[in-house]
């Protein structure tokens, strides 16, 4: 017999015997609860939710053991038109879940046509992964502050790190065991980076153009159970994420995880109907006032979660405490997270998903990087966000490749990018919250960006029409690859270069998976449908020489403190002995003039650095030399 349960917390959770239910709708009837056989198949119980307060569904389900499968279907009323897409005949994930039985796929009965009278009455329970109630966890222990200005971040993919290392024994690769293995920690810590930023981990769905075409969504940007880890890269659940961010620690290297809350796997009018949809897609979704049933698009991915009303923040919140506490990674990056701070009348730095970020208890104390941008209606916002966040500086990545590509008159521009970026991250800001990157999961690897001047995505049967074409890569006189010495030879040099000036730089350096040992995607600058070799780290083919040299650059930076630090460069004197912080040079070693900074084939510059005595470190002095030139010159 189902009790009344209690309002709060949301979700299915163990309590006294049982589990308490508590589901959010404003605009449904009722809520069940169906209850499952252990391999979530038959369906054994089905129950009606009888307390409610508020627009809180709930009750209490005695009997109900840890381990048990479950769903939550919903009645309301089928009216597009306004917004409202209710169907009890689809099962709906908890998407409280805090873990599933399998991974999503989709399937004919998941869907609902769009503009139909009535919805598709076929029962989706056989397609529909079901959640798993848990017992509580102790939280992990809080993890040690961050040094910004100390950080290396090396993004990776769980699956593509892991899949083809030899060292790791194959049935754990392409899992957090896998990435847990001290086979795979030996080479980050033999790189010398002090932190992993993992890509999107939570359960997702593969869009619905890709099964025809033969592919998965590999990358992960499209979640659908954001408190829950995906059950093909952590087979054995939280136990195993959570093993795996504690071997990371022990070595040193903070685990950061890429969120992504702006969106879900639900898609637009057209997709499936597997949790919030179904539950109350006129809250949990922003919908066109104009036509209510089309979602807003800020994001590129079909729909926009309206993270300022209540149910969809309370959500996000849970999701990142959830990660906290379960898995113990110490920080977050956050995918397009303007939409994070958008209301409904545009971005606000202040919105209530941000501001509620920074006083959480958990999670206010952690790293949080943004991403600055999104495609709705004033999107771009690159310094916008709290000033203790890190933000990925683009403007950084295009300078440095527009310098090394040959572009004239960009001295000035990559000066004000080396010395840390101070026209956006100025103080109160620490400098080291920009996020420098020449690469990332998104776009061309290094090896490919000195290589095509044009993308190759034509596997991800879109006609070469996905990723972006403004890419400043360039190929060294021949397209995409070859054996010509000549050719090889230069653009390895290109790669170092671009490799030095990106560890010479104010702020915190962040390399993608792979540069550092010449990892190739034969051109692809969109590979998030590439779960093959195309995106795979191929271990076989290291670049053992590019990678001794990546670690002794960042060897360099760690033991430099010249090359590092919480200020940018501003020519101006920091202690008593008068020296400045940074003097700029030109090959004859002149003081830069405004004549020479705007000079459209000056190819050459270098930078005087200087760090003053601290409490832990000496006085420092570093000489960066960044010649742009093919042709030799005599500095």
């Amino acid at each position: 017999m189902i009790g009344v349960g209690r309002p709060e917390p949301l979700g299915v959770t163990a309590a006294e015997g049982g589990v308490n239910v508590a589901v959010f709708s404003n605009h449904a009837e009722a809520i069940e609860i169906c209850l499952f056989d252990a391999a979530g198949v038959e369906e054994r119980v089905r129950a009606t939710l009888p307390g409610r307060t508020g627009p809180v569904f709930h009750g209490h389900l005695p009997g109900v053991p840890p381990g048990t499968r479950y769903g939550l279907r919903a009645q309301g009323p089928w009216l597009p038109a306004e917004g409202h897409r209710f169907n009890p005949a689809k099962l709906l994930l908890d998407p409280f879940a805090a873990a599933i039985d399998r991974p999503f796929r989709l399937a004919p009965a998941l869907f609902d046509p769009p503009e139909a009278t009535r919805p598709n009455p076929a029962d989706s329970a056989a397609a529909m992964p079901k959640g798993i109630v848990l017992a509580a966890a102790e939280p992990a222990p809080a993890p040690p502050p961050f040094e910004w200005d100390r950080q290396v971040i090396y993004e990776l993919h769980v699956r593509g790190f892991t899949m083809r290392h030899p060292g790791i024994p194959p049935e754990l690769r392409g899992t957090f065991a896998g990435l847990a293995h001290p086979a795979a920690i030996a080479h980050l810590r033999a790189l010398g980076v002090t932190a992993v930023e993992l890509m999107p981990c939570a359960a997702w769905i593969d869009e619905r153009h890709l099964p025809p075409l033969g592919l998965t969504n590999y990358w992960g940007y499209n979640p659908v159970a954001l408190c829950a880890p995906d059950p093909r890269l952590a087979p054995g659940g939280w136990e195993e994420v959570r093993a795996a961010a504690a071997a990371l620690r022990e070595q040193n290297i903070a685990v950061l995880l890429d969120v992504v809350l702006n969106h879900t796997g639900e898609g637009d009018a057209h997709g499936p109907t597997l949790s919030l949809r179904g539950l109350d897609h006129a809250t949990y979704y922003r919908l066109d006032p104009a036509d209510p049933e089309r979602c807003v698009d800020d994001t590129g991915c079909g729909n926009t979660c309206a993270l300022d009303r209540p149910p969809m923040l309370g959500l996000a919140m849970a999701a990142l405490r959830t990660w906290a506490e379960r898995a113990g990674v110490d920080g977050f990056r956050l995918d397009l997270a303007t939409t994070l701070g958008r209301r409904a009348e545009g971005f606000d730095p202040a919105a209530p998903l941000l501001a509620a970020m920074q006083q959480d208890p958990v999670l206010c104390g952690r790293p949080i990087i943004a991403e600055p941008w999104d495609i709705g209606l004033g999107g771009y916002r690159l310094g916008a966000f709290p000033a203790g966040w890190g933000e990925w500086n683009d403007r950084y990545r295009d300078a440095v490749r527009r310098f090394w590509r040959g572009d004239g008159g960009g001295l000035g521009e990559l000066a004000t990018r080396l010395a840390g970026s101070a026209d956006v991250f100025a103080p109160p800001r620490p400098v080291s919250r920009s996020v420098n990157f020449i690469t990332a999961h998104d776009g061309f690897a290094l090896a490919d960006l000195v290589a095509f001047t044009t993308k190759r995505n034509a596997a991800n049967g879109e006609s070469n029409r996905d990723g972006t074409d403004n890419n400043f890569s360039w190929n060294n006189g021949v397209e995409g690859e070859g054996d010509d010495a000549g050719v090889r030879a230069a653009r390895g040099r290109d790669v170092r270069a671009l490799l030095a000036t990106l560890l010479a730089s104010r702020g915190t350096p962040m390399l993608s998976m792979g540069d550092e040992a010449g990892r190739t995607q034969h051109g692809n600058n969109n590979a998030y449908a590439q779960d093959n070799a195309i995106s795979w780290f191929d271990w076989q083919a290291l670049d053992a020489g590019l990678l001794a040299f990546t670690a002794a650059l960042i060897g360099a930076r760690r033991a430099c403190p010249a090359l590092r630090g919480p200020r940018a460069l501003g020519g101006t004197a920091v202690d008593e002995s008068g020296v400045p912080d940074v003097a700029w040079y030109d090959a004859d070693g002149a003081a830069m003039t405004p004549d020479r900074w705007d000079d459209p084939v000056s190819r050459t510059l270098v930078a005087a650095l200087y760090a003053p005595a601290s409490e832990t470190e000496p006085a420092d002095r570093v000489l960066v030399v960044l010649h742009g030139a093919t042709a030799p010159v005599e500095v």
